[in-house]
């Protein structure tokens, strides 16, 4: 049974949240402030984490820094709405997602559902990813649409695998840079955009309507899933 640690000062959202998840199959344990959600990380080994930001002792950020020292579960921050600048934060010092209060239940279910198939897709072993018209072959470092290959550069390559490989995810614009090139510099937002937007040319049929490299406005970039 996957378990899953919930990390949230309110009360009686903690507690609704708790049993809804129970409902739904998930083993449950939860901590009102940021002291208690790193003992209970360290003893409970959940398979993730659901993170509120504003906690009492530690926050949010701070605790998933602590955290990624020493593991790589999957953690879910929980922002409020308008926290574009927690959410860059939190993404950047290694959240895997975010969501927004006030969420829906099922809203909530199905973020923590598609989290857990990103993070079983990046430990399982990918030499090819089949996505929608692309084949994107990782070890023979090419790109295939409908059968033609696709001319990249290293760097469009490697920003694209990034993404490809947790279609859904949003990425930061430092953390494509970090993955892609292996450094941030000045303008480095700048930097990113125009690969993206080359990128673009060469995969989506519509720039103007991207299936593939879709923004996440305030935040950076994901790979839409392909159904």
């Amino acid at each position: 049974m996957t378990r899953i640690l919930i990390v949230e000062d309110e009360a009686k959202l903690r507690q609704h949240t708790a049993q809804f998840l129970a409902a739904e199959g998930f083993s449950v344990s939860e901590a009102g402030d940021g002291l208690a959600a790193l003992q209970s990380f360290r003893t409970e080994k959940p398979d993730l984490i659901l993170l509120d930001i504003l906690l009492p002792e530690l926050n949010g950020i701070q605790i998933c820094r602590i955290i990624r020292q020493e593991s790589a579960v999957p953690i879910l921050m929980v922002t409020a709405l308008g926290g574009e600048e927690d959410v860059l934060d939190g993404l950047e010092k290694g959240a895997d997602d975010y969501i927004v209060k006030p969420f829906r239940m099922r809203e909530l279910v199905a973020r923590i559902r598609a989290v857990l198939r990103r993070q079983s897709l990046a430990q399982a072993p990918q030499s090819v990813l089949y996505l929608g018209e692309l084949t994107l072959d990782i070890d023979g470092v090419r790109l295939l649409k409908k059968g033609e290959e696709v001319p990249l550069t290293a760097t469009e390559f490697r920003l694209l695998a990034m993404m490809a490989k947790q279609p859904g995810r949003a990425f930061t614009r430092l953390q494509l840079l970090e993955g892609a090139i292996g450094e941030a510099f000045e303008n480095y937002e700048r930097t990113v955009d125009t690969h993206i937007f080359n990128l673009r040319k060469k995969i989506e049929d519509r720039t103007g309507k991207p299936r593939y490299i879709q923004t996440v406005f305030g935040i950076g970039y994901r790979f839409g899933e392909q159904r």
